[in-house]
């Protein structure tokens, strides 16, 4: 492991410049894609300070979520007012599709959505972008994550289009493998660099930092930051606990307990939109079966695999035909695999937790997190667009038939 990190012979704060110095070197066209957070804000400051010594301007993305912290939206209103002479500002406040993985009668919510607009939790700022005619390519409830893909194509216009990104590979495994994963196109061979789509790439200029170098460049530059970061220092948490992401996703909601203690106010809002936000806020951090977390028991007389039924016989309709064939599938996969004869109903504990053999108890514990993708069967996320998602439910049944699982129970 010793030999996947060199030395540049410079520190991190240098090396983010030369990278920047280089994106405006090659592209005519760069914008940020800014959350707020302390790591995006951190590069949207190095980046205006590169655009401003050039005389250029830089794009600027904001998705705003709505059901989002107020010192998040008053930290970003603060930084697009700063920077106004140097950024061009998409402050979208526009319907997306997003993940609630606190609710199994909510596995998805859509912000800023048009009919439930009595239940905002606030109203749009005035600085951002509600109508949907003034992003040609925007489609109602689009997924997240195909939003920022578009937005990427649609703002370079052919042009050759560098998107700064401020993830950090020591903040997560997937931040890490976004950056180092084998065999991704990079701009030019470089490292810190990748492919998205037609001529957008991604740039991650502060990869390499660790959480104290972004709190040692505040300090010393004296640079605005969310101030969200003061009240969960007051609340006891440690600067690598500090998460201000929309915290109702599958990994997020651990933190979700933060709100009521942090904002009040906005909380109250929280809890008359997002489905099930006051659940997690309870149990998120809890282990055991009310979220699946760590240890898992099953019931008096029950099998895993009796137990994984009575969860799926217990939730709604759709939700647990969209179960069905993902169990379906991680059974037949593992049926030409040594296990002709079905999944066992436990195996090791180490092999399940590596993801390495298949058991219904590993069933269990997906059902019980409420894990819509079933990450914990090695399954990836996939579009869930109104359109796709229908064709794979009736591909789906198809397959089931002829598999004999899960056959005709839908």
């Amino acid at each position: 492991m010793s030999d996947l990190k060199r030395g540049l012979g410079v520190d991190v704060l240098q090396a983010a410049h030369q990278r920047l110095a280089l994106v405006f070197d090659r592209f005519p066209k760069i914008y940020v894609s800014f959350s707020g957070g302390k790591d995006s804000s951190v590069l949207l400051h190095l980046a205006i300070a590169e655009a401003r010594a050039r005389k250029r301007r830089i794009g600027v993305l904001f998705i705003d979520l709505e059901a989002q912290y107020r010192l998040t939206i008053e930290h970003v209103r603060e930084s697009f007012a700063a920077d106004a002479d140097v950024i061009e500002p998409y402050w979208v406040a526009l319907p997306i599709h997003l993940r609630n993985a606190v609710s199994q009668f909510q596995p998805f919510w859509v912000c800023w959505d048009p009919e439930r607009e009595a239940d905002w939790v606030r109203k749009p700022d005035k600085l951002s972008i509600t109508d949907p005619r003034r992003i040609p390519f925007f489609r109602h409830a689009m997924e997240f994550e195909e939003f920022v893909a578009e937005f990427g194509h649609w703002y370079g216009d052919g042009k050759p289009t560098c998107c700064l990104v401020g993830i950090r590979s020591d903040e997560s495994l997937n931040r890490w493998r976004a950056v180092a994963s084998a065999g991704t196109t990079r701009f030019e061979g470089y490292k810190w660099t990748t492919w998205k789509l037609g001529a957008v790439f991604n740039a991650y200029p502060i990869y390499d930092w660790r959480t104290r170098d972004i709190w040692i460049y505040n300090a010393r530059t004296d640079a605005p930051y969310n101030r969200l970061y003061d009240r969960f220092y007051q609340a006891g948490l440690t600067i690598h606990q500090m998460r201000i992401c929309q915290p109702y996703g599958d990994d997020q909601r651990k933190g979700l307990w933060l709100f009521h203690i942090v904002e009040p106010d906005t909380w109250a809002r929280v809890l008359a939109r997002v489905n099930g936000a006051n659940q997690g806020a309870l149990y998120a951090r809890e282990s055991g079966n009310i979220l699946g977390v760590l240890k898992i028991t099953k019931p008096e007389g029950h099998s895993w695999q009796s137990f994984a039924e009575l969860i799926l016989d217990s939730l709604p309709p759709r939700l647990r035909e969209h179960f069905h064939n993902k169990i379906a599938t991680f059974i037949h996969w593992y049926a030409a695999r040594g296990y002709a004869n079905g999944i066992p109903d436990e195996a090791d504990p180490k092999e399940e937790a590596s993801k390495r053999a298949p058991s219904w108890r590993r069933v269990c514990k997906a059902l019980l997190r409420n894990d819509y993708w079933c990450k914990g069967l090695s399954f990836t996320q996939q579009t869930s667009g109104n359109t796709s998602y229908d064709k794979y439910l009736k591909i789906m049944r198809k397959r089931r038939g002829k598999w004999r699982i899960y056959e005709s129970r839908d």
